[in-house]
């Protein structure tokens, strides 16, 4: 039977884009669940990309997901019995989520939060960055760079938008290496045509 502890921490996954960031949080909280530990696993509402009530990784590994507009209402739909609260795709989230986060591991709560650090411009993706500063546990995954194969520390966006948020995947960004990265780059000629392309899938 499981006793919940009286201590809480955080956790932090983060990197570029196919990184393997939702899959390593997807295996934690499976994890957890294998172990009959009460978990629930949060994502904000805005991403729809795989599933509306799912994580889904790049390799096709989900999980269950609740969606949440906020870190506000992720906190209400925290239940008392749970002793794990996973949270994909964090830099879509509110600076409160640093707050919630706390909150939450003050409670006695495992939080495990995946997400960007930086930017298509490799400036610092918040709350990220800060959550990063607040946790027990930080683990810095690192891609495959789409073009020599080294190791990919940064997002390209390969699409001409200047909006921070542009959801997509293949098509809309790539993993690039230190010495592969160019901030000028846009291979596809429109936004419009890299979303048609994903609307496809």
């Amino acid at each position: 039977m499981f006793r919940p502890t009286s201590h809480g921490w955080i956790e932090v996954i983060c990197g570029p884009m196919f990184s393997g960031k939702s899959e390593e949080l997807i295996r934690r909280v499976t994890r957890s669940r294998i172990a009959r530990v009460p978990v629930q696993t949060f994502k904000p509402s805005l991403d729809v990309r795989f599933s509306n009530g799912e994580v889904v990784s790049h390799s096709l590994m989900k999980v269950e997901a609740i969606p949440v507009s906020s870190a506000a209402e992720l906190l209400r739909a925290v239940e008392d019995a749970t002793a794990v609260v996973g949270i994909d795709e964090g830099q879509f989230f509110d600076m409160e989520l640093v707050a919630v986060a706390e909150r939450l591991a003050d409670a006695g709560k495992q939080v495990i939060v995946a997400g960007l650090d930086t930017d298509y411009l490799r400036r610092p993706f918040e709350p990220i960055p800060t959550l990063c500063g607040r946790a027990e546990f930080v683990t810095k995954m690192l891609a495959v760079c789409h073009r020599c194969g080294g190791p990919g520390l940064f997002t390209q966006r390969i699409v001409r938008s200047d909006a921070l948020v542009v959801l997509g995947a293949e098509g809309a960004y790539e993993a690039r290496c230190r010495a592969c990265y160019s901030s000028e780059e846009a291979e596809q000629p429109t936004l419009e045509l890299a979303e048609a392309s994903w609307s496809e899938r």
